[in-house]
């Protein structure tokens, strides 16, 4: 196991490199001016040149590759060009707990809704609860996570104001307390994991239903039904543990939908997560930030995947990684 996790975090690192390297040129490539940002109305444009000279981008794109992965290699991934020369790290440290909070939570909704709903879907197959949750599904699933945001804002924050429609705490949340802090934070993350555990447990409850209905089909099953054990050791004791397995893996791929998504969400409601840096960095046209970004959004992927490989093989002893 060890040996396998060792091998799997080597091969990760020409991956994470190739993808900052493939993010760099994109990302010089692509138009705009980072020395824009500076220049306000009544500044003369020598400034501007007096900039790009300063962060190095007069110089051809491969020199300042070259200067960018000498500076990598030794942990420097730069200052940020729209944050008063922020380091990057600082700033995504300020962002990454909220990211990670969210992802969190929407990992623990996708997986606990979902599974749930495709366990009820296959052990109640073909009856009218069957169809409903199908149903209702195949709609949630369908449904863009913007809009969907959009919509629960708009009935849950504007017209049945019950959960607060931006921000990660009310003014002045900091005289609530510890836990009435706490509380409070979790009230305003209702919404955004609302929004983005549905969809992905959606897709997770038909998984799960095709699983369950494979599994309870098999002799084992039918033997310890035979042996008078009760439905619900039968069905969540000897068959959910074997359903499951494709599920698994799951948690690894769902992650940078995860991600993906906490980029719409966090913009929609306000919140000061990587994802809101990553957007806003991209139209300051910030390059130290965006490949900073890529570099931490793409190793926690790597993990996540690396994560559900492990747990698969703790579901299922039979396999040997």
């Amino acid at each position: 196991m060890l040996i396998y996790i060792l091998k799997r975090l080597l091969i990760a690192v020409p991956l994470i490199f190739g993808v900052l390297t493939l993010t760099f040129f994109i990302t010089r490539l692509a138009p705009g001016d980072p020395a824009a940002f500076f220049i306000q109305p009544g500044i003369s444009p020598n400034v501007a040149e007096q900039i790009r000279a300063q962060y190095g981008l007069n110089d051809p794109v491969p020199v300042q590759y070259v200067k960018w992965l000498a500076n990598v290699l030794q942990g420097d991934f730069g200052r940020s060009f729209s944050r008063a020369q922020q380091p990057v790290f600082d700033v995504i440290a300020q962002a990454l707990p909220i990211t990670v909070t969210i992802a969190g939570l929407t990992l623990i909704a996708n997986f606990t809704l979902g599974i749930f709903v495709g366990i009820v879907s296959a052990v109640r197959q073909n009856s009218f609860l069957d169809r409903f949750l199908t149903v209702t599904a195949l709609f949630f699933y369908s449904m863009p996570e913007f809009w969907f945001a959009l919509m629960m804002i708009i009935f849950f924050a504007l017209k049945f104001p019950l959960f607060p429609a931006s921000g990660l705490n009310e003014i002045g949340a900091e005289g609530f307390g510890s836990v009435g802090f706490l509380l409070d934070r979790l009230w305003h993350l209702v919404l955004p994991v609302t929004v983005l555990s549905i969809n992905g447990a959606a897709g997770i409850a038909r998984y799960v239903r095709g699983s369950m209905l494979e599994v309870i089909r098999q002799d084992y099953i039918r033997t310890a039904r035979a042996k008078g054990l009760p439905e619900n050791v039968v069905i969540f004791k000897h068959a959910l543990r074997n359903a499951l397995l494709p599920v698994i893996t799951l948690m690894g791929s769902s992650l940078p939908f995860i991600f993906s998504g906490a980029l719409f969400i966090e913009v929609i409601f306000a919140f000061p997560g990587m994802g809101r840096v990553t957007v806003e960095a991209i139209f300051a046209r910030d390059y130290p930030l965006i490949i900073a970004n890529t570099f931490v959004s793409g190793s926690l992927i790597v993990l996540g995947n690396l994560f559900a490989d492990v747990f698969y093989a703790v579901a299922d002893p039979r396999i040997k990684l």
